[in-house]
């Protein structure tokens, strides 16, 4: 069965000196202003894309992994996974690196870095970021 997750933005003005509204319409749990200063600048108290990609990517690979690892036995009794997407003006996104930390219980260094290069290269986020490098960092708690 498919489903469609569902999100809006609503934008005003011109590129540089408006801003948006982005709404998670099928969670209803969360809005978002977003600007081209947070995409090019930093600016805090707002949101960019690139923030926003990074954060399914982390929740898309963290379940991948907690998947996996159950699936072999090895039941997480945490994961904790930051996506770190880097956008070039002119250039668009360029990479995702993601830097995992896991309590797994009975799982070695070199066992739990063959579930996690896994995990990076099928969870379905990986799979459409396909175009761009994805690094990892991931060690046991």
């Amino acid at each position: 069965m498919a489903l469609t997750s569902e999100a809006t933005t609503v934008w005003t003005g011109d590129l540089k000196s408006g801003s948006g509204t982005v709404t998670l319409d099928s969670s209803k749990t969360a809005e978002f202003p977003v600007t081209w200063q947070a995409r090019s600048a930093g600016t805090p108290d707002t949101t960019n894309p690139e923030e926003l990609l990074g954060a399914a990517h982390a929740a898309c690979f963290s379940m991948a992994l907690a998947n996996g690892l159950s699936a072999g036995g090895h039941t997480p009794d945490n994961i904790q996974t930051t996506a770190a997407v880097t956008f070039e003006a002119g250039v668009g996104v360029v990479g995702s690196h993601l830097l995992v930390s896991a309590k797994v219980p009975g799982l070695t260094e070199d066992e739990f870095a063959v579930y996690a290069e896994d995990a990076k290269a099928n969870c379905p986020i990986s799979k459409a970021l396909a175009g761009i490098p994805i690094t990892i960092e991931a060690e046991l708690a």
